[in-house]
């Protein structure tokens, strides 16, 4: 049944707390603000009883869909499973009570859990120093192209050109941009991985960096990869790592050891911390030494006296966040990777690779893998063979809902026709894959034989399919009371 809004379940009178009379003599509004910013009459809130704004709001609970509740095979996002093990640590009131601005030694726990945070991700990439301030893995990316236009600055010429592979996230050009380079694009070869001649006619001095994810967006590995480094350092341009696959290389390889000079990382994906719906997330930057001077400031440094915030950086980028960064989703990340150890971690990409490649191949009885070899954490299915019934991708994904299953990441990466990229991750169960690839022969089956169905589809959900292009154009996202 469709859930009307709260304001619509408000009738006059009704309560649902009570107030103590006051202890204080009382005071006119116009004693604490200027008479013309008083309301001429109360704001219309809505009047519900206790048990109504309960209900309400656990049906609406009940209508999401969530990591909780099913598999979310969202390709290149890494929907893992969050354990509550890190909700417990960071609702710890020794960390929500913190503020911002707080004397140093008064912090000296949250600095020192900080501190370590910023070494295990260094130990876990190879990077020599580590910034936790980017809010998300955008943000890192554009804190990680400014580093390295610091750098470029430093040796007398910023350059021109970001080069990025033709397969890359679309969040890279777009950091590229926002950074003052312009973005060109590297093209892909037949096996889906970075085509070494296109490579060479594009690189020249004006080139600052090359900006690179390893496993790509196929879910392959870059197999060239210290090739491709070697040809990029010889113009004098510096590697640069998507981190959002490293789910697929933890504990197996580290990125500063294939000649990658800058990473970011995505906290809110490797390493367990809840994501989506725009937050909240977290974006650590790892950079090799000779890049260190440059990352922002204030840094958390380690003295005899403890842990403090330093700012005495001179060629730092200077500040990016209000603050030190997304705080619990650092301790959430802490947490899990003290639970994991390193052996955990190892174990961790080794799970999520067999799944993938388990999930491939059960997939591809279905709908075809446009590269279809051996993958690492994820892979892309064509949904083109079902055009010929009048089907596209988005019908499958929408159909998809009516099972119980999230739809995979769709029409992504753009190289690939009619794309849906799954990624299964390494916290699912293999019965839990199996039945996500029997239902896509279903829904196969059924745009065969009718694909009416998979155009009105969802069918089973609160909200049937929208005008998403209209959604994202005029959303209706205000309530206006009629008063």
């Amino acid at each position: 049944m469709p859930e009307k809004l709260i304001y619509e379940l408000s009738k006059a009178g009704r309560r649902g707390y009570t107030l103590p009379a006051l202890d204080v003599p009382a005071r006119p509004l116009e004693s604490f603000l200027p008479k013309e910013q008083l309301r001429r009459r109360p704001a219309p809130l809505p009047e519900v009883s206790e048990n109504e704004v309960i209900r309400h709001f656990v049906r609406l609970s009940e209508m999401n869909y969530s990591v909780d509740t099913g598999f979310y095979p969202l390709g290149s996002c890494t929907m893992k499973y969050n354990p509550k093990i890190n909700e417990d640590m960071s609702s710890l009131p020794g960390f929500t009570g913190l503020h911002p601005l707080q004397p140093d030694e008064t912090v000296q726990g949250a600095l020192a859990l900080m501190y370590e945070l910023q070494q295990y991700l260094g130990a876990i990439s190879g990077f020599d120093a580590v910034t936790l301030q980017p809010a998300a893995g955008a943000h890192g990316e554009f804190t990680g192209i400014l580093i390295a236009r610091a750098y470029h600055e430093k040796q007398g010429n910023p350059r021109r050109v970001v080069l990025v592979p033709d397969s890359a996230h679309g969040t890279n050009p777009a950091s590229v941009t926002l950074s003052g380079y312009v973005a060109k694009t590297v093209k892909s070869n037949e096996q889906g991985t970075i085509d070494l001649e296109d490579l060479r006619r594009n690189l020249n001095e004006e080139v600052a960096v090359f900006m690179v994810t390893n496993p790509n967006t196929l879910g392959l590995f870059e197999k060239d990869i210290v090739e491709v480094a070697r040809l990029v350092h010889e113009v004098g341009a510096l590697m640069y790592m998507d981190g959002a696959n490293l789910n697929a290389l933890m504990g197996r390889v580290r990125p500063a050891d294939l000649g990658f000079d800058i990473m970011h990382f995505n906290l809110h994906k490797t390493f367990s911390t809840p994501h989506g719906g725009g937050g909240p997330g977290s974006g650590p930057v790892g950079v090799k030494a000779f890049l260190e001077p440059f990352l922002p400031v204030p840094r958390i440094v380690k003295t005899e006296e403890g842990y403090r915030l330093s700012w005495d950086h001179p060629d730092s980028i200077g500040k990016i966040h209000s603050f030190y960064g997304n705080f619990l989703v650092m301790v959430r990340a802490y947490t899990y990777i003290r639970m994991m150890g390193p052996e955990g971690l190892k174990q961790v990409t080794e799970d999520a690779v067999l799944n993938a490649n388990y999930l491939r191949v059960l997939a591809s009885r279905a709908l075809p893998v446009a590269y279809n070899q051996l993958c690492m954490h994820e892979f892309v299915l064509t949904g083109k063979p079902l055009k010929q019934y009048g089907v596209r991708t988005l019908d499958v994904a929408k159909r998809l809902l009516d099972y119980g299953f999230h739809a995979p990441t769709v029409y992504f990466p753009l190289i690939v026709p009619e794309a849906l990229m799954v990624e299964p991750t390494e916290t699912e169960t293999r019965e839990t894959l199996e039945a996500f690839a029997e239902t896509l022969q279903k829904i196969v089956k059924e745009a065969q034989e009718n694909p009416e169905l998979l155009h009105e589809a969802p069918h089973r959900t609160p909200v049937r399919r929208l005008d998403e292009a209209r959604a994202a154009r005029f959303p209706d996202l205000r309530y206006k009371h009629p008063e």
